[in-house]
Order: C-alpha cells, then structure tokens, then sequence
C-alpha cells in the first residue's frame, strides 16, 4: 500500500537534496515521478527544485488554486507514476495534504513530502501542521545549530544578523535571512531580537 511520507527539518539539513537524491534514485530504476514545489518559491528559478549544493531539477509549482489530486488523475492518464516528490511542503494548504493523503490511498502512488516544521516564531506552518497529523511517516532529517547540538529552529535575521521577532510567516530566503539553531539558542536570540525592538 503506498503511504505519505513528511520528511521535516530546519532549513539547511538537505531537504530539497535528499528529495533530489530520491527522485534520481527512482528514474535510475527505470520509473516515474512526478516533481512540485512552492510557486512563491522562484529562489532556484521558477519551477526549479535547488539545493545549496547545485543540484536541481524542473518541477511543477502549486499555489492555494492547483488541485493537486487532479493534476495528478491527469499526468496518470498519460503515463505511470511511481512517486510524488513535493519540496517546501510547509507551504501546501490543508486540502493539498488531504488531496495527496488520497494520492496515496486510491491512487496507490507514494507521496514524498519535504519541508518545514515552524517557521521563524517556532509556529507551525499550515502544511506542516497537517501533515504531521495525517502522514504515515514522520522523518526528521538533521541540521546542526552553531553549539554543535541538533538544530531544530528556524531563526529569521536582519542584514546585521540580529533575530527578527515580528513580520509575515513566509518570507522567502535562505542563509542570508535564516539561521538553523537548537531550540536553546534559538530563544535566546528571539528574547535578544524582541528586547532590541522595544529599546
């Protein structure tokens, strides 16, 4: 039976990387897949999976709008699909992760997902929130806070790399706005961001 998988991490721990690897992996075997990625998400160009160490690879892009669940009925009438790879999995809606939950189940086709647990205030983001409740797998792929402990945290910083506290969720960026920390060190910057706002 096919199951969805939520591989999570904070950013820089090799998401889009591992997803990369997986698909290779896949097509080396003579089978399908099928790519997404977040529209909003042009940092590797538009319907481009990047990773910081160069690989990529075209993909289709969703928004709140794409019906995940038909775009996929329609790409099987055309050909088989082994796998569904979707990176930046945090920024699919609820019914995106209902859509695939049936991907899995009726259309028999594993659903490989990869993103963000929280965003830069330890909230979850709405993606990542459901596929933690609904995903048979929960994988956690390991980055490395400054102290050498499990980074866990995602902390969104200023051009002088002070901690920002406040802002939209999603504000699209990579090692220059974002900095992965264990969860100690990631509040005890957020305290320093939010003491500096009020001095």
């Amino acid at each position: 039976m096919a199951k969805l998988y939520f591989y999570y991490a904070a950013m820089n721990a090799g998401k889009s990387t591992t997803l990369l690897q997986a698909d290779f992996n896949y097509r080396e075997r003579g089978m399908e897949t099928m790519l997404w990625t977040a529209a909003l998400d042009d940092r590797a160009g538009a319907g481009t999976i990047g990773s910081r160490i160069a690989l990529n690879a075209p993909a289709r892009t969703f928004d709140p709008t794409v019906d995940l669940l038909g775009e996929v009925e329609t790409e099987l009438k055309r050909r088989k699909l082994d796998c569904i790879l979707v990176d930046e999995a945090q920024f699919l809606t609820r019914n995106h992760v209902l859509q695939l939950c049936r991907v899995a189940d009726e259309l028999s086709v594993p659903v490989l997902c990869y993103g963000l647990r929280t965003d830069f205030r330890a909230n979850l983001f709405e993606g990542s929130a459901v596929l933690l409740a609904l995903a048979d797998a929960l994988i956690e792929l390991k980055a490395v806070c400054e102290c050498g402990r499990k980074a866990t945290m995602n902390l969104r910083v200023d051009s002088h790399g002070h901690a920002v506290a406040a802002g939209a969720q999603t504000e699209i960026g990579g090692n220059d706005r974002y900095v992965a920390l264990c969860r100690k060190h990631f509040f005890e910057r957020l305290r320093a961001g939010e003491a500096r706002n009020q001095a």
